[in-house]
């Protein structure tokens, strides 16, 4: 028997499953239960093991509350064959990768359990200072 890999589009969509999975905290056995499915096929979802449906990944935007849209967003150039993602001076903004990084994860909901949207904003306009900051001194360098 012949295992083939799995499509990179698969693996792609199953990613961003398991990026707002982890985003909403929920577990592979939660997420499952809410599909009526196990999480080891949640697992397989989330690894482009299997294939997910139309109407599966309809369901999962619902759960998950997300546009089905959202499981296509950032695709490599790779896979889409479109050279897209590219900001002002032709560099890559952003790392699709660091946002599945547990770092990442767990810095959004930290900044998302700060009630006073005032602080909230402040810290946010303080943080892109400070990476502007980190632009310009490696820019001397």
């Amino acid at each position: 028997m012949i295992k083939s890999k799995p499509e990179p589009v698969d693996v792609h969509v199953g990613s961003r499953v398991r990026l707002r999975r982890t985003l909403l905290g929920y577990s592979q056995d939660k997420l499952g239960k809410a599909l009526k499915l196990t999480f080891q096929q949640i697992q397989k979802y989330e690894r482009g093991a299997n294939r997910i449906g139309s109407s599966r990944l309809y369901q999962l935007s619902q759960i998950l509350d997300v546009p089905v849209s959202f499981f296509f967003d950032e695709m490599p150039p790779e896979i889409t064959g479109k050279t897209t993602g590219m900001s002002e001076g032709g560099k890559q903004s952003f790392e699709v990768g660091q946002l599945s990084r547990r770092e990442t994860l767990e810095l959004v909901r930290a900044y998302y359990k700060i009630k006073d949207p005032a602080v909230r904003k402040k810290l946010f306009e303080m943080i892109k200072a400070m990476g502007k900051s980190s632009l310009n001194e490696g820019d001397l360098k």
